[in-house]
């Protein structure tokens, strides 16, 4: 199998988890959601992986862009997260471990984003 480079950064394999994990876990929200949370839960999880690999072969500075942006989707995460759990779509267990998963991911974009602006 032809693997691409972005592909051997752990964070995007944790961004991949995560998609995963989302649609997992929106499979059981009420299906008048669907167009609504799960939509919009599954499309910032998702975002959070195609901007590192569409930042990933463009040059550090556009990089750091396209990482920018996954952070925001990390932050647009949690929000979904939290408005799952005040209507009682997850449990507080899943929602401590979607935290947990976001918090390790945009821990992991900062640092790589201090190594790309520390590399120019």
């Amino acid at each position: 199998m032809v693997k691409f480079s972005f592909e051997n950064l752990n964070v995007y394999e944790k961004a991949i988890d995560f998609v995963d994990m989302v649609y997992t876990i929106t499979k059981s929200f009420p299906k008048d959601e669907k167009y609504n949370l799960t939509s919009q839960f599954s499309r910032a999880a998702t975002s959070i992986a195609l901007n590192i690999a569409e930042g990933a072969g463009d040059s550090n500075a556009q990089f750091n862009r396209f990482l920018q942006i996954a952070q925001n989707s990390i932050r647009e995460c949690i929000v979904c997260a939290t408005i799952a759990k005040r209507q009682c779509y997850i449990t507080d267990e899943v929602d401590i471990s979607i935290r947990r998963k976001l918090s390790e991911m945009a821990k992991m974009i900062t640092n790589l984003q201090k190594y790309l602006k520390n590399k120019n």
